[in-house]
C-alpha cells in the first residue's frame, strides 16, 4: 500500500476521525503513475536568502529538483535533488539562522555549482517556485544565464481553496495533504512543491496540468499609477498588490477580464473625483517569460 492511500484510509470515519501525518519522503525514479515515461519535462526551485531585497542581498542555498510529466498533467517520474550552499561573505543575522537553520559555520567556503545549476533549469520546459515573484528576481541575479525562461508559480497558479484547502501556505497545504517535512529548507520546499503538484481533485486533474494550463497563457499587469493615497484599501480590496519597487498598486488579470478591469478603475480609481495623479492605469503584457518580474 502506498502512503497516499495509506493516509487516506486513516482519514476515513474507521479510524475514529484521527488523522496521521506521514514525513514526506520523494522517492527518486518512476511515480507508478501515469503510461509511461513523460516526455515533458518541469524543475522546482526553492532558495534561502540573507533577506527579503534580492538587490543587496545574497542567496544561502539553492536547490531544484526535475520532473518528467505526461500530456495529461500526471508526474511519471522524479529525478534526483540537487542542492547547493553558497557564503554570502557576511555573517548571517540571527531571524535567517533561526529560520533556515543554517549558521555561518555552514557556510563556509561554500559555492552554487554555476554551470550545474543553470544546465538543469535550461533543460526544463518550465521552472516553478511556492512564490516565483520572490524566487525568480534572486535566481536571476545570481544565475543571469539562467533568465528569461518561462516560469510558473505553484502558489498563485493553482486554485488551492478550489481544491479543498484553507490556505497557500506550502508548508500548511502539505499537512492537509496528509504528510510533514521541516519547512524553510530549500530542499525540503522543492519535494513538497511537487508532491502538492501530484494533488488531484474531484475530478482527477492534477494541480500541475492546472498551473501549466494557466501559466501558459499571456495576460496582463494593470498598474494603479497614481491613484490617490485614501483607495488602498478598496484597491487591497479589488485585489491589487502595493509593489515597493515600483511605488504602484498593481494586478495580474486575464485577456477576458481586461476591459472589466478598466471599467472598474474608470469608475472609481481615475473618475474625476478621485483625486488620481494620472489619466489612466499602465496596461503591461505579460507571458510565461517575463511573468514574475
Amino acid at each position: 500500500m502506498d502512503t497516499q492511500t495509506m493516509v487516506g484510509r486513516l482519514d476515513a470515519p474507521a479510524a475514529g476521525g484521527v488523522r496521521l501525518l506521514h514525513p514526506l519522503r520523494l522517492q527518486e525514479g518512476p511515480t507508478g503513475e501515469g503510461s509511461g515515461r513523460g516526455p515533458y519535462v518541469g524543475v522546482a526551485v526553492d532558495c534561502e536568502t540573507t533577506g527579503l531585497d534580492w538587490s543587496t542581498g545574497r542567496i544561502i542555498e539553492l536547490a531544484l529538483r526535475r520532473v518528467r510529466y505526461d500530456r495529461d498533467g500526471t508526474i511519471t517520474d522524479i529525478d534526483r535533488a540537487y542542492e547547493w550552499r553558497e557564503d554570502p561573505g557576511e555573517p548571517l543575522t540571527e531571524e535567517v539562522s533561526r529560520l533556515t537553520g543554517l549558521t555561518d559555520q555552514d557556510l563556509v567556503g561554500e559555492e552554487i555549482d554555476t554551470d550545474a545549476a543553470v544546465r538543469l533549469l535550461r533543460s526544463a520546459s518550465f521552472v516553478v517556485a511556492h512564490n516565483s515573484a520572490f524566487d525568480r528576481r534572486w535566481i536571476e541575479a545570481r544565475l543571469p544565464d539562467a533568465a528569461g525562461l518561462r516560469w510558473c508559480c505553484s502558489m498563485a497558479q493553482v486554485d488551492w481553496r478550489g481544491r479543498g484547502f484553507d490556505g497557500k501556505a506550502l508548508g500548511y497545504l502539505l499537512v492537509q495533504n496528509g504528510f510533514y517535512f521541516c519547512g524553510h529548507r530549500a530542499a525540503n520546499d522543492v519535494d513538497a512543491m511537487i508532491e502538492m503538484l501530484r494533488h488531484r481533485d474531484g475530478g482527477g486533474r492534477t494541480a500541475l496540468a492546472e498551473m501549466i494550463e494557466r501559466g501558459s497563457a499571456s495576460s496582463w499587469v494593470v498598474r494603479a499609477s497614481g491613484a490617490h493615497f485614501d483607495l488602498k484599501d478598496a484597491l487591497r480590496a479589488r485585489g491589487y498588490r502595493w509593489s515597493a519597487d515600483l511605488k504602484v498598486w498593481a494586478k495580474e488579470v486575464a485577456d477576458d477580464d481586461l476591459v472589466p478591469e478598466q471599467l472598474w478603475l474608470a469608475a472609481n480609481v481615475y473618475s474625476a473625483d478621485a483625486k488620481a495623479k494620472a489619466l489612466c492605469p499602465e496596461l503591461v503584457r505579460v507571458t510565461p517569460r517575463t511573468r514574475f518580474l
